[in-house]
């Protein structure tokens, strides 16, 4: 597997319809007097944003977390331009960019730094060969302060490998039970 550059990600981004909508370089800025937390292409990546949306798991109700069956009362649903994250807490997110992903490619995603520096774990499984729809984020906050959560900026880095030569069977062709999530997607089985 090889790690690829930022022009094969523009290439795939805009030929095949790999990342939509797609931000063509690294944007830092959406108004020259209100920097943002960085998204676009990179070097070897692309730094997704997190969308307003989130689930924030609570124990208001001393629900269970299950993951074969999520109850709606482990969690609040919250829209938000700016969500605070509480102390040692754990919430649901999406990506804003929606990812169509070739069948000789895997990612690895990672967390921004950015965030990283404030204590806020960002998660990502793999998007496997194949595999369609908005990425769904887990965030962890480690600190025992609040954390401010930027919504419609950078929130993780996606690495692309391409293999060089295809699996024999991709998440498509085994219809792998997150394809075409839209939103926050909990776990499901």
């Amino acid at each position: 597997m090889s790690i690829q550059p930022d022009h094969w990600i523009r290439h795939m981004a805009l030929e095949k319809g790999m990342i939509e909508p797609f931000a063509h370089k690294q944007v830092r800025s959406i108004d020259p007097t209100k920097p943002c937390i960085s998204y676009g292409v990179s070097s070897y990546g692309y730094d997704m944003r997190i969308a307003p949306s989130f689930k924030l798991f609570t124990n208001a109700h001393n629900a269970i977390v299950d993951p074969k069956a999520m109850a709606k009362d482990s969690y609040i649903d919250i829209q938000a331009e700016i969500f605070i994250l509480p102390p040692h807490s754990f919430a649901l997110a999406h990506s804003v960019e929606y990812f169509r992903i070739p069948r000789e490619v895997l990612t690895i995603c990672l967390g921004k730094s950015t965030y990283a520096r404030c204590g806020i774990i960002v998660n990502v499984t793999p998007f496997e060969p194949e595999w369609e729809g908005h990425v769904t984020i887990e965030l962890s906050n480690t600190t025992p302060l609040p954390v401010k959560i930027y919504a419609n900026e950078g929130i993780a880095q996606v690495i692309f490998l391409k293999a060089e030569e295809l699996c024999d069977t991709s998440y498509a062709d085994r219809q792998g039970k997150y394809m075409h999530q839209k939103g926050v997607t909990v776990s499901r089985i």
